[in-house]
């Protein structure tokens, strides 16, 4: 059973879980101090938790689950769980189905405003999958789709979205956006064979990894934007500063000519961005 449940969490990359949490849960502090004008209690906290785990889950199942093909062709994926037969098909359907569950069931311990924009979630949450088939802007796509966890931990907290909660999701897009278009840079032989859309194969490796940093400057601007709308203060602006000399080392250590520290780039580096500016804005609300 162990195994088991060791290979699911594999196949949904729960590490991978440090992009989106620190930002959902960075939407729940801005949106309830911001508007309500106190702190997050410990049941909307366990909540937003429960609906990100059930999101995510449900999301990387049905990407993996979609994917399965094209996996099982590419050296890079050809080991995750439904091609190597770890998982069988019936298995990985049970399991996103109960994900979904999960999501509905602690959207419905939120708020009215929450319930009302779940099924936007669930759309993307499966739109995401298929958008490599049809078009290249599948990475904003997937900004859009990962960002809704900010956004949706602000409304979780308020039950209404106000221009603060725009400009943190929009933020998110681009960040997203961002690395995504890094990290397909690897896969872009195998992408052009087998008919994929990406913005590396549209309009090559060298363009794509500038379209990635105009995004992340976009992004460099987003936080800034969050500052002028929040009640955010200097302990905030300390952790701006190290998130942007994040962004700007992990395209420092990426180049056309060489791709072999893209890893570091994608995970290690967004990771601790993400939990850098969490913090920052954690402690700034604290000491206010």
């Amino acid at each position: 059973m162990f195994r088991k449940i060791g290979i699911f969490l594999q196949m949904i990359k729960f590490e991978h879980t440090v992009f989106a949490l620190p930002f959902a849960f960075m939407g729940t502090l801005l949106g309830a101090v911001t508007v309500n004008h106190s702190m997050p209690t410990w049941a909307q906290i366990g909540w937003v938790l429960i609906a990100m785990f059930g999101a995510r889950s449900a999301a990387m199942g049905l990407n993996r689950l979609i994917d399965r093909a094209s996996d099982a062709k590419n050296p890079r994926t050809a080991n995750r769980a439904i091609p190597a037969g770890l998982l069988k098909i019936g298995e990985v359907i049970i399991f996103i189905i109960a994900s979904f569950a999960l999501l509905f069931w602690a959207s419905s311990q939120l708020n009215s405003l929450s319930m009302k924009l779940l099924p936007i979630a669930v759309v993307m949450l499966v739109f995401y999958s298929f958008t490599k088939r049809f078009t290249w802007l599948c990475h904003i796509v997937l900004g859009l789709t990962i960002a809704l966890a900010p956004l949706g931990g602000w409304v979780a907290v308020t039950g209404k979205v106000d221009a603060a909660a725009w400009v943190l999701f929009g933020t998110i897009v681009f960040w997203v956006a961002g690395f995504d278009i890094v990290y397909a840079c690897q896969d872009v032989e195998f992408d052009t064979k087998e008919g994929l859309n990406s913005i590396p194969v549209r309009f090559g490796v060298a363009n794509s990894l500038k379209i990635a940093q105009a995004f992340h400057i976009i992004t460099a601007v987003g936080f800034i934007g969050l500052l002028l709308l929040s009640q955010l203060g200097w302990w905030y602006i300390a952790g701006m500063v190290i998130a942007y000399l994040i962004l700007f080392y992990e395209h420092y250590i990426v180049s056309p000519a060489d791709l072999s520290r893209l890893q570091t780039s994608f995970f290690t580096m967004n990771g601790v961005l993400s939990i850098v500016v969490f913090s920052f804005t954690l402690i700034d609300l604290v000491v206010q």
